[in-house]
């Protein structure tokens, strides 16, 4: 019984060790920084806010830099640095 559990120990933490990564990965895809937070108050709107507290502040932020873009008014810094915020998980 020992050896079988010394067999199969390295292989479970291998797999809780993967899973972990998964979670991870996930979390730091969804992650807002500073930088994002700091954009979407300083040019977001009423209609911003709204999508905000609706979608969440990835789709507020994409909603936000989507109807710059189509006006003109994004600059090449912040959209070079802050390419695309993180996508919702379902």
């Amino acid at each position: 019984m020992q050896g079988l559990a010394t067999l199969l120990f390295p292989a479970v933490l291998m797999l809780f060790a993967l899973a972990m990564e998964k979670v991870q990965n996930r979390i730091d895809r969804l992650a807002v920084s500073r930088d994002h937070v700091e954009e979407f108050l300083e040019s977001g709107g009423a209609d911003h806010v709204d999508t905000l507290a609706t979608q969440g502040f990835p789709a507020a932020l994409d909603e936000l830099r989507s109807r710059r873009s189509k006006n003109g008014h994004g600059t090449s810094d912040s959209s070079d640095a802050l390419s695309t915020s993180p996508q919702r998980a379902s």
